[in-house]
């Protein structure tokens, strides 16, 4: 996730512009210092452009002005260059264009854009494709406080991607990322306690952890959760409440949890027995190309 620079109260002159609504006379004002050369105005013009704060929405406004802050080194406004290169929002899509904006930011110590930074050189978009440089940025970051930095920092343990393979640094970065709330975090931390890597196995403590990213919406978590409910690893066993997890992953298109779905009406465990059912979960997997629910078909319909 990307930092939201965007929803922030900017003291700018003496006086403060909320996020929500900015009066008329302080558009005046913030539109008067910005072309005087106010680094700080300018910023916040490029916002309220971006958003449509008071004024018409225009990205392309937004990029003159958040462009005007950056040539005077405002790092909020670098790493607002960067974002909107990157998505191509108010100028042609431009990955090089946003790692060069990012890396200005980056080198001011701005935190988001270190972490942007690391994510352009893991895709390799913009950049040559490097997961050691991916961590030293992500490193950077983290070291701030930023938690998805933190979780990917956690990522890159896990895997061995450009710092050595280590359950236990993984483990210690998910659990700062986890702690401020961070879903995908909270849903590795769980899969490092289900599965005992960097830290005892505990399916009490996984459960715990994938309820917190599951109720952020976290589709991994949400199937897991289905699965211990399933199986009753770490929860009291409850086909109701199984179904309910796999439902709710199954409505995002998660093929896996469409067939697990389409097993439980096939075997009525959780909800009435329904074959006709069953087989529009099974048919939804399989055309995702689930091949257990492809076996399943083929066996159910010759």
């Amino acid at each position: 996730m990307m930092k939201n620079i965007l929803s922030t109260i900017f003291m700018i002159a003496g006086f403060s512009l909320s996020h929500a609504q900015c009066a008329a006379a302080d558009i005046g004002k913030v539109q008067h210092l910005a072309s005087q050369g106010d680094v700080k105005a300018q910023h916040e013009l490029g916002i309220m452009y971006s958003e449509g704060q008071g004024i018409p929405q225009n990205n392309e406004k937004a990029f003159e002005w958040f462009h005007k802050a950056a040539d005077q080194g405002d790092a909020d406004a670098q790493f607002a260059l960067g974002l909107m290169y990157n998505e191509g929002r108010g100028v042609p899509q431009n990955d090089g264009k946003a790692v060069e904006w990012f890396h200005k930011a980056a080198n001011q110590g701005d935190a988001y854009a270190q972490y942007n930074l690391g994510i352009m050189y893991h895709t390799g978009r913009g950049v040559p494709h490097s997961d050691e440089k991916a961590v030293e940025w992500y490193q950077k970051s983290a070291d701030q406080g930023n938690a998805n930095a933190q979780c990917s920092l956690g990522g890159a343990y896990r895997h061995g991607r450009g710092v050595p393979h280590s359950g236990e640094k993984a483990v210690e970065w998910f659990q700062k990322a986890a702690d401020q709330g961070d879903a995908d975090a909270q849903y590795e931390l769980g899969l490092m306690y289900g599965t005992g890597q960097g830290i005892s196995q505990n399916d009490e403590k996984a459960v715990e952890w994938y309820q917190k990213a599951a109720d952020q919406g976290n589709a991994n978590a949400q199937s897991n959760l289905g699965s211990m409910y399933g199986t009753g690893r770490g929860v009291h066993k409850n086909d109701e409440k199984a179904v309910e997890w796999y439902q709710k992953v199954a409505d995002q298109g998660d093929a896996d949890a469409q067939y697990e779905l389409g097993f439980m009406y096939g075997t009525g465990r959780g909800v009435p027995q329904s074959d006709e059912i069953a087989v529009k979960w099974f048919r939804k997997a399989a055309a995702q190309g689930n091949e257990a629910a492809q076996n399943t078909l083929r066996q159910l319909l010759r």
